[in-house]
């Protein structure tokens, strides 16, 4: 089981990686199909968790992640949480849980010294729209750039090269660096040579992104621990039962693949999990 306090006490980098728009179906058939092997050295036994996200959508999906609620387990007993906002006196949290006195995540962690960092992908992080500052306006610093969105089809490049770069420039103070990975995010028909989008060149998406983000792990964790969360915000329907997109509730949009793991040289806080309560 992770101790979310321990690693916050005792200032372990987090990185947290969501895949926009990444179905649960097609990141467990990219893994067992072995088109993902950077990512499978990461996941806790080598799998993806099946999870249910609290939003449709990016907007809601990371305002809920934010603010306490991960995606959860498809069952009625769920683990402890990785981090919560502090809850009314009546409620118990588990002592594992990082319970953050603020109205979200970022301004909890910069309570305790973590700079916070954004690495947009997707344009509800470009600021471009007033809803699209909403998300960036929460951290320290956000850094979007056109060849971050996935139109631009080296998008994963792009983020993990700048990526980099913060880490590095903060490398001796606490960093949370969040990266939002819009190549799973349409369009990505071009990684299959196709002009539509489909599971299969989202699957195609996902196995590109692998090469970059397994580089962005390796790095990070090959001089010091860092607790490393990633998940999809939500899924997309593909024309399943006559629907398409995202923003409603059906299972493709609801199922989203779920990892959390602490790795790096010297681990000895908590390393996979969270396990569920019985």
């Amino acid at each position: 089981m992770i101790d979310t306090t321990e690693i916050i006490k005792n200032r372990v980098g987090i990185l947290f990686v969501t895949l926009d728009s990444l179905r649960y179906d097609v990141a467990r058939a990219a893994l067992y199909g072995g088109r993902t092997p950077r990512l499978a050295e990461v996941l806790p036994g080598g799998v993806w968790e099946e999870r249910r996200t609290p939003g449709t959508f990016t907007l809601p999906a990371h305002i809920a992640f934010f603010s306490g609620f991960l995606p959860k387990l498809p069952q009625p007993v769920q683990p402890p949480r990785l981090w919560e906002c502090r809850p009314p006196a009546f409620k118990t949290v588990d002592a594992g849980t990082f319970v953050f006195d603020a109205p979200n995540l970022l301004a909890g962690l910069a309570q305790h010294g973590y700079r916070t960092v954004c690495i947009g992908g997707v344009t509800y992080f470009s600021r471009e729209t007033p809803l699209g500052s909403v998300l960036p306006a929460m951290f320290h610093e956000d850094h979007w750039r056109p060849e971050f969105c996935s139109p631009d089809a080296d998008s994963t490049r792009h983020q993990v090269d700048h990526a980099l770069t913060i880490a590095d420039k903060y490398r001796n103070r606490p960093l949370f660096l969040f990266v939002n990975v819009s190549a799973t995010h349409v369009p990505h028909g071009h990684y299959v040579g196709r002009s539509d989008d489909s599971w299969q060149s989202q699957a195609a998406a996902l196995a590109y992104a692998d090469e970059h983000l397994g580089r962005l792990i390796h790095t990070l964790t090959s001089t010091r621990s860092w607790l490393v969360i990633m998940c999809a915000d939500h899924g997309d329907a593909f024309g399943e039962d006559g629907y398409h997109g995202r923003g409603i509730a059906h299972p493709t949009v609801l199922n989203v693949p779920f990892a959390a793991t602490l790795t790096g040289p010297g681990t000895t806080l908590t390393g996979h999990g969270p396990s569920p309560r019985h």
